[in-house]
């Protein structure tokens, strides 16, 4: 007698691991979910409120420290073989990573679902359709040492998730997609399984604003940051900012010196902290995931969602070529959202 399909996910952020609780909300099958555990104290701690919640869903959740020194990798990868050879579907959160596409090249598993992890999954719909090579937009200049010998694990990793008569791909999102390729599944996440378990939140008469860790990430210069963040909160009345969970501890102490705000961190990704209330009125927030995912989770509440354009002149000297105009695209295919200008 032939044993039920099985289902093996790896996640690697609290945002991964949220959208494939929604997935598994709209499916019944056996689900196990791998947490390949970073290493910054913020994502772990919201990785482990977020394992919690996955197994009160009744989910097998395997922690596995993955990055925890040289020999982790090996040790992981060695225990995951039998789970990897034995699913019939893989169901990953980033594309884009490294350990992912070692992973899914050690499977077998005919069908592949690529859950949500943000804007990312706008970019790696492209470049499948595209059929470029699975690169991140905020990257920029030429491939180094340890590009050029991923590249063929990367090679094989895209041609895994490109579907074809043999290997069934879908991609659950709450975001845009156009023009997917050819044999795509694009399944679309409302956030029902949030919408469910937490909510109505109160509302606030205040705004809040969302951080974002562009700056981190070397697109953003930080003086322009910090100005921008003050003038909104003053245009808004803004008086929490919910940091996101990469931004440094030193521009968040100066965030706070110069605006006043109080700077909240938050234990859970923001749909579900929003959600579980209480929340301001508005939310205030730069181009991200969140302006997507956002109106979703607070569908049937009086919360509005704005979004502050960036600025070209924001940008460092060392950002990509493609960030600005990636920037525009998450911002112009937000639904149910006020634009603001910059400096607005």
């Amino acid at each position: 007698m032939k044993s039920a399909p099985t289902t093996l996910a790896f996640v690697e952020s609290p945002v991964q691991l949220l959208n494939l609780l929604e997935w598994a909300h709209t499916t019944t099958m056996d689900l196990t979910v791998v947490v390949l555990s970073p290493l910054d104290p913020m994502s772990r701690g919201q990785l482990r409120r977020m394992a919690e919640l996955a197994r009160g869903e009744g989910i097998t959740v395997r922690w596995e420290e993955a990055r925890g020194g040289v020999a982790a990798p090996f040790q992981t990868i060695g225990g995951l073989t039998p789970l990897l050879r034995g699913a019939d579907r893989i169901v990953i959160g980033d594309p884009f990573s490294r350990y992912v596409q070692l992973l899914l090249a050690l499977s077998g598993a005919r069908d592949l679902t690529v859950v949500d992890d943000g804007t990312a999954t706008m970019e790696f719909i492209a470049q499948l359709a595209a059929k470029e090579p699975l690169v991140r937009w905020h990257r920029r200049g030429r491939r180094g040492p340890r590009d050029l010998l991923f590249a063929p694990m990367a090679s094989a990793a895209r041609r895994r998730l490109t579907p074809s008569g043999r290997r069934a791909v879908e991609v659950f999102s709450s975001m845009p997609v156009s023009d997917p390729p050819p044999g795509l599944t694009v399944t679309t996440n409302d956030f029902a399984w949030t919408r469910s378990r937490f909510g109505p939140p109160r509302i606030t008469r205040t705004s809040d604003l969302v951080g974002t860790s562009l700056v981190e990430t070397g697109v953003v210069d930080q003086d322009r940051y910090i100005a921008a963040v003050t003038g909104l909160a003053r245009t808004h009345r803004v008086t929490r900012y919910f940091a996101h969970r990469r931004e440094s501890t030193d521009k968040l102490h100066r965030l706070h010196a110069e605006t006043g705000l109080e700077i909240v961190r938050p234990d859970l990704p923001l749909e579900l902290i929003a959600r579980r209330g209480p929340i301001g009125r508005t939310i205030v927030s730069f181009p991200s995931t969140v302006v997507h995912t956002l109106p979703l989770a607070l569908a049937g509440t009086e919360v509005r969602v704005a979004v502050c354009d960036i600025d070209p002149a924001w940008l460092t000297d060392t950002a990509s070529p493609r960030a600005q105009g990636f920037l525009a695209g998450v911002t112009g295919t937000a639904r149910d959202v006020q634009r603001l200008a910059p400096g607005v």
